[in-house]
Parts: C-alpha cells; sequence; structure tokens
C-alpha cells in the first residue's frame, strides 16, 4: 500500500468511492501476496514479536524481515512499539488474522491438506 493511499482519502467512509476502496484492497492483497510478508503477518496473528524472534520463526535473514516489516508498518498494517532497545511489532488490527488464516485454508485445500466444504 502506497503511502500516498495510507494516508490520504477521505476521512468520512461514505465519500470513498468503490473503486477507492478496491485500489486499497488490492494494494493489502498485494502485500500478502509476498511469501516472506505473509510468514511474518502470520506469525504476528500469534501475538507481539521483536524482530529477533521474526527472524527465527519465519527462517529469514534479519535485513530482509527488517525490509518487510517497515513496509507492512508504512502501509498500516503493523504496529510498533519500544521495549527498551526492542522494536516490538504486532498487527494493527484482527482483520488480517481473519485473511491470513482464511488465505491459508485456502491453500491448504488447494494441496489437498483439507477437504472441501462449501
Amino acid at each position: 500500500m502506497t503511502a500516498r493511499m495510507h494516508l490520504s482519502g477521505a476521512h468520512d467512509p461514505q465519500e470513498r468511492t468503490e473503486g477507492e476502496r478496491y485500489a486499497v484492497a488490492a494494494e493489502v492483497l498485494g502485500l500478502l501476496a509476498d511469501r516472506t510478508r505473509l510468514a511474518l503477518v502470520d506469525r504476528l496473528t500469534e501475538g507481539e514479536a521483536d524482530v529477533t524472534t521474526l527472524t527465527e520463526s519465519c527462517r529469514v535473514a534479519r535485513p530482509s524481515v527488517s525490509q518487510h516489516l517497515a513496509r507492512l508498518r508504512l502501509a498500516g498494517l503493523v504496529t510498533t512499539r519500544k521495549e527498551g532497545r526492542r522494536v516490538i511489532y504486532a498487527l494493527r488490527h484482527g482483520h488480517l488474522k481473519r485473511l491470513v488464516d482464511e488465505v491459508l485454508s485456502v491453500a491448504d485445500h488447494q494441496l489437498g491438506n483439507l477437504p472441501p466444504h462449501d
């Protein structure tokens, strides 16, 4: 999600157009379309974590994790807080948890790990 899209836009939900809504949704999905960012968001559905914890759980190099977290933070999908010298990351809202849970369920169905249901 571009910083412009995140920071701009109408403050009154009634002023937003359907096109803007789809554009922002596509930006969010685009950010989650990256394997590392999806893994980071999935890990953050379990609760807050610092970069070291996220690096270990996602098995990705620390510089890469930091860059992906910066993109997620700039897009407004994760929040940060300081705990001493550590930066702690968390999901901004529960909608992302539900979105990631659903997309991973779809992946499980595609891989044949779960029976299909309608």
